[in-house]
């Protein structure tokens, strides 16, 4: 049988990442990141498309908008998670054999790692009306890990994706009312993602991907304060990631016989766009009621596409459906002041997944989930205030049942019947940091 070595190439690519996606269970839906403010974390992030300072710039570039003088941020989050991926009966079909159990160990424990997410802003007002500011974030940061007898092993083994996004910004106010901000979002992405073969022998070959690049989009926003109360909308745009690195991949030359091959490739692939809308209202002055609504265009993610230069054969394109859906995320908190120095928050969201039941793998063993907030900030001076908080994150279990195929395409194509769970899954966040101004 005559085969085709670019329909093999191209399903070389496919088999590492069908159904891998990027690295999920993250605070928000997918594999999004909302800690950038350790005040927004106090109130489970439910007023921070309508706040004010260099804090809020993230979610909407107007918040600086009206300011005099400089506002700084620094901050960072401990990501503390715990969970269980487990097996229930996975299945693998080989040609020409029957359905047999996936074997290795079935269950693995705290797949993803603990991390620290840093964040920070800084802004200052040139005018009256006119203000700037530079937000850094870091919002898709992740990785899971299992050993190599893991019973995903064959969809998937490390899988790591490291962002940096740079945001510097304008606002104005054309009245004493209305704040209008944009920036431009400058984000760095380095991903890896990785799996093991089932050969045809019964020994396990392994292949990876890896890739890194620059790219651009955009954010945009407005406030309108007026007295007690304070309504924001922002618009953060999708941002098509663009990444060149390399394929490595290994090949059963003959039984028992495996080489290392290693070739460019580019992997583009697209971040959700975010819809936030929101507001606070002072019922007294020392009590402020927030809420906030974030519509998340996952569907951007519908795929990742991928081009090799494969040697004496030219370039092979391969896309691989994701079908992530669009995702909504709401909280509520307040805000107490305690003393003029003194202030408590606390806060409740409820965050949907991206992910769909039959297309979850153990890549994004992602689930809907709650998030309970509780944090405080003192000001030790009247230029430096220190914010602290924390959340428990409860997801929800959830099947991992995507089904996929290894060398898909060729003789050799080997059914990876998928069936799993995430079970007991959780996390702690540990947030601290700073607020200066100047």
């Amino acid at each position: 049988m005559k085969i085709d070595k670019r329909a093999a190439v191209g399903a070389s690519l496919t088999a590492l990442m069908m159904g891998s996606g990027l690295p999920g269970v993250a605070q928000a839906g997918g594999f999004y990141l909302q800690e950038q403010s350790v005040r927004g974390a106090g109130r489970a992030f439910s007023g921070e498309v309508a706040d004010q300072g260099a804090a809020s710039l993230w979610w909407n570039p107007a918040a600086i908008g009206g300011m005099t003088g400089g506002d700084a941020y620094l901050g960072a989050s401990a990501v503390l998670p715990s969970g269980n991926v487990r097996n229930v009966n996975t299945q693998l079909i080989r040609p020409g054999q029957a359905s047999a159990p996936v074997g290795g160990a079935q269950n693995t424990h705290n797949p993803i790692h603990k991390g620290v997410v840093p964040s920070g802003a800084f802004a200052y007002g040139l005018t009256p009306q006119l203000a700037v500011g530079l937000a850094l974030a870091a919002p898709y940061n992740f990785t899971t890990d299992y050993d190599a007898d893991s019973w995903v092993r064959y969809t998937a083994d490390k899988t790591s994706l490291r962002t940096i996004d740079i945001q510097p910004s304008v606002a104005f106010m054309p009245t004493a009312s209305l704040s209008l901000g944009a920036g431009l979002n400058i984000e760095y992405a380095d991903a890896s993602l990785a799996n093991y073969l089932p050969f045809t022998s019964g020994f396990d070959g392994h292949q990876d991907l890896e890739g890194k690049g620059w790219d651009l989009g955009w954010s945009a926003g407005v406030q309108y304060r007026d007295g007690p109360v304070s309504l924001g909308v922002s618009y953060k745009s999708s941002i098509e990631h663009k990444l060149n690195g390399t394929f490595t991949r290994d090949a059963e030359v003959l039984q028992s016989v495996i080489m290392r091959f290693t070739q460019p490739v580019r992997a583009t692939f697209s971040t959700p766009w975010q819809l936030t809308f929101g507001g606070r209202f002072a019922v007294t002055p020392d009590l402020t009621l927030n809420a906030q609504a974030t519509r998340f265009g996952w569907a951007k993610f519908d795929a990742i596409r991928l081009r090799l230069d494969a040697i004496q054969l030219g370039p092979v394109y391969s896309a691989i459906p994701e079908n992530y859906r669009n995702t909504w995320a709401v909280a509520a908190g307040a805000d107490y002041a305690v003393s003029p120095q003194w202030t408590l928050r606390a806060g409740v969201a409820r965050d949907q997944t991206p992910t769909r039941d039959g297309e979850r793998d153990a890549r994004v063993p992602d689930s809907n989930r709650w998030n309970f907030s509780a944090g405080t900030s003192y000001a030790l001076s009247p230029s430096f205030t220190i914010d602290a908080a924390a959340i428990l994150l409860a997801f929800d279990d959830a099947p991992i049942d995507r089904r996929t195929a290894a060398f898909a395409g060729t003789p050799a194509q080997t059914a990876i019947l998928v069936d799993g769970r995430l079970e007991n899954a959780h996390a702690v966040v540990l947030s601290l940091g700073g607020r200066f101004t100047f």
